[in-house]
């Protein structure tokens, strides 16, 4: 449920699904989840528990991920339609690595990972157990279906939005569009 959840980034792969395609939507899928890893790990290390306890450590993640989310929908919106056109198009398709970097950022800035997998995690893991293990199953699990849910349904419903690219009017409108969303998600990750 807390993939089908839209965020931030339901809204990163909707984008990179319209601007680079389907297929090419797998590498901000493959960042985002990089990043779910690397919150487990800091849940599992007990970090989370000190961020989570830590007002200023968690409302400086939540501002850089404030901040990093109004700067892409900035970025989205000033992009030019003949930019975005030609990306539409497939001549100027962007670099699988800056979609990816993408995605890592956007799921990593987010603290509300780190404190959902607090709370999420402990209630499948049995202390008396191997950790490493149970977590590894976690983990896995946890990111096959937010491959899943990211890729064919986020980004395969991007498909139906698909027919704006074809045009530098369409194009803007998605770009508007995208980075309204994003600065709205990052509005309301600052003051919620």
């Amino acid at each position: 449920m807390i993939s089908l959840t839209p965020g931030a980034g339901a809204i990163n792969t909707m984008s990179n699904a319209l601007t680079s395609g389907f297929r090419r939507s797998i590498y901000g899928i493959f960042g985002q989840q990089l990043a779910l890893v690397v919150h487990v790990c800091i849940v599992a290390a007990g970090v989370g528990l000190l961020v989570s306890n830590s007002p200023l450590a968690f409302q400086a993640i939540r501002y850089a991920g404030a901040l990093y989310l109004v700067y892409l929908g900035v970025r989205k919106i000033l992009a030019k339609a003949e930019e975005s056109a030609e990306v539409a198009a497939g001549r100027a398709a962007e670099p699988g690595g800056s979609m990816f970097l993408r995605g890592l950022w956007v799921n990593l800035l987010n603290p509300k990972a780190i404190i959902f997998f607090l709370a999420f995690m402990p209630q499948f893991i049995r202390p008396n157990r191997p950790l490493l293990g149970q977590y590894a199953v976690l983990t896995g699990t946890v990111v096959a279906i937010d491959i899943i849910i990211m890729w064919f349904v986020f980004a395969a419903g991007a498909k139906q939005l698909k027919h704006f690219t074809g045009t530098p009017r369409g194009q803007l409108t998605l770009n508007r569009t995208f980075g309204g969303l994003f600065i709205g998600v990052g509005i309301l990750l600052a003051v919620l």
